[in-house]
């Protein structure tokens, strides 16, 4: 198999709204830019986010970052470094203005400011009651900003690819990064897109559990890509399960219902959450929703006929507010629940969401890999932003909103740092390291010619089911035990795949078997990790994990206070600590989080 070679300034792999955000800084920059993506941009998974993005505005009642801060480091549990959160909600009003300006349809209040809306985990005076902090577009904000940035795009004359599978970095012998290989979907045809910098923003691997929230692209192609060239993932044993996924048909239900006032109900009709947050009742944090909403069901007050989900009600809410705010949500309790929720509850249940860990970098979006316990260096020529970066603003629980801001605070910042990697330090694209190339076209050629090999769709299946066992919202010692075992089983077949059916078009088997070898490195990062956090924190909830005045809910900040990162090579673990200090004010203490 032949490849050839297409030499650009910068390299962006995603169109999502981190990737649009960072190709705008090139373009405007001047330099040649191209994005690699595997849909048309605004179909990215960036279109499916409904509820908003987080800025402490204060539209509609008080509101400031330090506030804001304060939600985002206590939603991580602690474990989200306070510099970068910092970063980020500054950054928030002036990414969201910035947005406006651009062209975005966000809807407003009377005077004629953006409205906002509460949203779970989001406070005011530091956890006293929930404030409107969401800026919205109804609920199609993901939807709205993806045209925005779009267009933007178009404007500045970035180039796109559009249906190209990313494969591999390309790093020369100093580890420094040159660019991707890619494949055009439609012909099969192998590009080296040689560049100065390169961007991933190729989102999350929600795919990776059998019952998601996620769009079938979502294979952690990004996390694949670094993994096999040698780059750690960071915090991989933190996924979130969104509370409200339709039962039966994973599709999501923005938590922006239960801003506009929704109540989350059990069986006999109680509203339960108020046992478990009684501050913050349904628009408590996440993690704790979710899990509230099992126990509910393993303690047999779960509706249905096999009792294994919860009610969504806003039966109670104005017709016309529905209408106006959630006209989506409305469809899609008709379409995937056969519920109308103006007269019906909407069935819910858990449904994995988002992934907080990924591939670690810095507050400017540079990626960095650990060289000693206390010290990162930035990879040259190597940045990541959005859901597939850890920067980390998530910790071990992300905040609602907090995602849309973060793909644009650090979107925009990885192409900062892009544009001023190139301009003063790399005057020529660097010689290709032919070596790295050859490796992907080695992997090509093995999917192609595999005999006998194991069934791609099969093994996929077994991995999903191996990880909704063995690594679901509540996690229990022996099953983590078992499923990091099961998973390396899974890892060998997978190894051993080959396209069965080659006559399926557009390349459909080789791009699913492709996209395979990226998810089961996340499988593996995400088993491996979780196995051995010995502690419950935010999303991570360990059966052996107690509760005692040394470790609340679990919690054991003496020992786990610390990121994971998980490198391939051997499946081998090492840690380095939180960044407890942030950039302008006081540290924000470790307390036990509840809401």
């Amino acid at each position: 198999m032949s490849y050839t070679v297409r030499k650009f300034d910068a390299v962006v792999v995603g169109a999502g709204g981190a990737g649009l955000r960072a190709a705008i800084q090139l373009s405007e920059a001047g330099l040649k830019t191209a994005v690699l993506t595997k849909v048309f941009p605004t179909r990215s998974h960036t279109v499916a986010a409904q509820g908003g993005v987080a800025a402490s505005l204060g539209n509609s009642e008080e509101d400031n970052w330090h506030w804001h801060m304060y939600d985002t480091v206590k939603g991580s549990d602690w474990l989200g470094d306070q510099d970068a959160i910092e970063f980020m909600c500054r950054k928030a009003g002036e990414a969201v203005v910035e947005l406006e300006h651009y062209g975005m349809p966000f809807d407003r209040v009377d005077n004629g400011k953006i409205y906002q809306r509460p949203f779970g985990g989001h406070m005011s005076n530091f956890g006293e009651k929930p404030v409107r902090r969401s800026c919205a577009a109804a609920d199609r904000t993901g939807h709205a900003m993806l045209h925005a940035l779009y267009q933007r795009n178009v404007k500045v004359n970035t180039e796109f690819f559009v249906e190209w599978q990313a494969l591999d970095l390309v790093r020369d012998a100093e580890g420094d990064v040159l660019g991707v290989t890619a494949m055009d979907m439609e012909t099969g045809e192998v590009v080296v897109f040689h560049a100065k910098a390169t961007i991933f923003a190729t989102g999350g691997a929600g795919r990776v559990y059998y019952s998601s929230t996620n769009a079938f692209i979502n294979t952690g192609d990004g996390l694949g890509m670094a993994a096999r060239a040698g780059i750690p993932l960071e915090d991989m044993e933190f996924w979130q399960f969104h509370p409200t996924g339709v039962a039966g048909a994973g599709v999501l239900i923005t938590e922006g219902v239960r801003g506009e006032g929704g109540i989350l109900r059990n069986a006999d009709g109680e509203r339960f959450m108020e046992r478990y947050a009684p501050n913050a009742k349904d628009l408590a944090s996440r993690d704790v929703v979710s899990r509230s909403m099992l126990t509910e069901i393993n303690e047999g007050r779960g509706a249905g006929p096999y009792k294994d989900y919860v009610y969504l009600d806003l039966t109670h809410l104005d017709p016309q507010v529905i209408l106006k705010r959630l006209p989506s949500i409305h469809e899609i309790g008709i379409q995937f629940a056969g519920v109308d929720c103006l007269k019906e509850y909407l069935p819910v249940v858990p449904t994995c969401h988002y992934q907080m860990g990924g591939i670690p970098t810095n507050r400017f979006g540079q990626v960095v890999v650990p060289q000693g316990e206390d010290k990162a260096v930035p990879v040259p020529g190597f940045y990541a932003a959005g859901e597939c970066a850890c920067a980390s603003v998530h910790g071990a629980n992300r905040l609602g909103t907090n995602s849309l801001l973060d793909l644009l605070v650090f979107g925009k910042s990885a192409g900062e740092m892009a544009v001023d990697y190139i301009k003063t330090n790399v005057k020529a694209h660097k010689p290709l390291n032919l070596e790295s190339v050859e490796k992907t076209m080695a992997r090509l050629h093995r999917l192609d010619n595999q005999k006998d090999g194991s069934n791609v769709h099969e093994t996929r299946m077994l991995m999903q089911r191996t990880m909704q066992k063995h690594a679901g919202v509540f996690r229990f010692s022996y099953l983590l035990k078992e499923g990091a075992a099961k998973i390396l089983e899974v890892a060998d077949a997978v190894a051993q795949t080959g396209i069965q059916d080659k006559s399926k078009v557009f390349n459909t088997a080789r791009i699913e078997a492709l996209e395979l070898d990226n998810l089961i490195e996340v499988a593996k990062a995400t088993m491996i990790s979780a196995e051995a956090r010995k502690e419950s924190r935010g999303a991570h909830v360990r059966d052996d994990a107690h509760d005692t005045p040394e470790t609340p809910d679990g919690r054991d900040d003496a020992n786990w206070l610390k990121h994971t990162l998980w490198h391939r090579d051997g499946n081998r673990l090492e840690y380095k600590p939180v960044q407890m200090k942030p950039l302008s004010v006081d540290t924000i203490a470790l307390k036990k989080r509840t809401y």
